[in-house]
């Protein structure tokens, strides 16, 4: 465009605003994605102002966000169903903010009503009973849901730099989840939320020299009562909008460095907006979940829960076996394995709290496990060792479960404090060692830090491609 046509170009479009009074059109350069593409956070903005044009609506402060995040975010391209789990966990959350708030217009936070309560949502209130069922059903979901999106991370090494951030973030969200879990559980007011809730409130007696005054704290009063009750239903409506708001920041976060692929190579290109693309295959995974959800609540809304949790509680008669919601049994486990209370809890504490190291104890070349087929192994053991416990915690304490118990809990730490920074040297050193072997070779695909196939190399796809 040469020097005249720009100015009469100018000329007409201030002509044609005059009559608009001074609003005006900030003109960015188009984001193109390929290649050469670039995240929306970076975009060139050559800013053009038009006098009298109203800015596009996408440039709108709220739908701007909408449209860097949701629409236009640049996605690599060889995601698989594996991340359709973070948008499952919305999902999720979505559900238990919906049915709770519905189900708290309608329950009573005291002792002697509280079951009477619940029974009324189910009986007498309209719907309520699939409110009740969505809602019981929706935590065990959420956290299946959310564990398989952490065991995705693990295997892809999503917590690896720079994405340190994304995944502390992610296990807050995790901690805060099982705080809400916890304390929802106890509202029903049966036999296993009443004794579950003295079982674990106990612990705190465990702390040296403060710690029978923190569980009177925690109970106010002496024992598990109408106090107790309040606080947890206080606390259990409150902490789902803190997970929403961690999730809000775990986004950010991810968005700031791009998402993880499965080869863990950091690239640039290959990308594509994650509308429609993404949104399509998410949406699929969403109906897939939605069925299983509704046969659950529709056809086997109790398989998941406890058959005591029907009986009203009564502080004068011990369930013959006390067990939490299956989603806290491998840490269940863990603290039963341990002797020693203080050890115990300790140890229960760390199991979830130890997870915020693994950026910090990551030293591996590679960030996949598809490249890492040691670590694979051993990865795989630590998902059968987390089932292990799982089972355990729902075993009765003695002989051989406890010892069984111990031996997984001792593997458990072992992995993450051993087995993933030892691997992972082990790892740096092969690949130092391979590199200098192969220095004097004038294979072009080695001189290039590539080690392909033969079939690869036809089809021009990396086979083990250097991080």
């Amino acid at each position: 465009m040469t020097m005249f046509t720009a100015m009469n170009l100018n000329l007409n479009l201030r002509t044609f605003a005059a009559p608009f009074g001074a609003r005006t059109l900030a003109m960015r350069v188009p984001f193109t994605y390929g290649r050469k593409g670039i995240p929306p956070r970076a975009r060139p903005s050559h800013v053009v102002e038009v006098p009298g044009v109203r800015q596009s609506v996408l440039r709108q402060p709220v739908a701007s966000l909408v449209n860097d995040h949701l629409i236009e975010y640049p996605t690599p391209v060889n995601l698989s169903y594996a991340w359709s789990f973070g948008l499952l966990a919305a999902v999720c959350l979505g559900i238990q903010l919906a049915t709770g708030i519905f189900l708290a217009m309608h329950y009573t936070p005291h002792i002697d009503l509280a079951f009477a309560s619940t029974e009324h949502i189910m009986r007498d209130v309209e719907h309520g009973w699939w409110m009740r069922y969505a809602h019981a059903n929706g935590a065990s979901f959420f956290f299946a849901v959310v564990y398989t999106h952490i065991l995705r991370g693990l295997y892809y090494g999503s917590y690896a730099p720079p994405r340190e951030a994304v995944w502390i973030v992610g296990v807050v969200i995790l901690l805060l989840m099982m705080g809400a879990g916890f304390m929802g559980y106890v509202l029903p007011w049966g036999q296993m939320s009443f004794w579950g809730a003295t079982v674990i409130t106990s612990l705190a007696s465990a702390v040296p020299l403060v710690g029978d005054d923190l569980v009177y704290w925690l109970w106010g009063g002496f024992s598990v009562d109408n106090a107790t009750l309040n606080r947890f239903f206080s606390l259990h409506y409150l902490l789902p909008f803190g997970v929403a708001g961690a999730s809000a920041v775990h986004i950010a976060a991810l968005h700031q460095y791009g998402s993880n692929n499965p080869t863990g190579a950091v690239s640039t290109g290959n990308k594509v907006g994650f509308y429609p693309y993404f949104y399509v295959k998410d949406l699929f995974g969403t109906v897939a979940f939605a069925l299983v959800f509704f046969l659950f609540v529709h056809y086997m809304p109790n398989a998941l829960g406890h058959p005591d949790n029907y009986t009203m509680a009564n502080p004068m008669v011990t369930p013959a076996h006390i067990v939490p919601e299956w989603y806290f049994l491998p840490f269940y486990a863990i603290l039963r394995s341990i002797p020693d209370k203080l050890g115990g809890v300790v140890a229960m504490g760390a199991s979830i709290v130890l997870l915020m190291a693994l950026p910090f104890l990551h030293t591996s070349p590679f960030r996949s496990t598809a490249f890492r087929p040691v670590f694979r192994g051993f990865l795989l053991l630590f998902v059968l060792d987390a089932l292990i416990l799982g089972w355990i915690g729902q075993c009765p304490v003695e002989y051989p479960y406890v010892e069984v118990g111990q031996a997984a809990s001792v593997y458990y730490f072992a992995f993450i404090l051993v087995l993933v920074p030892v691997l992972g040297m082990a790892e740096r050193a092969w690949l130092a060692r391979a590199r200098h072997a192969m220095a004097g070779t004038t294979t072009p695909w080695i001189q290039r830090g590539i080690i392909m196939s033969k079939s690869a190399r036809k089809s021009r796809q990396l086979r083990w491609p250097w991080k």
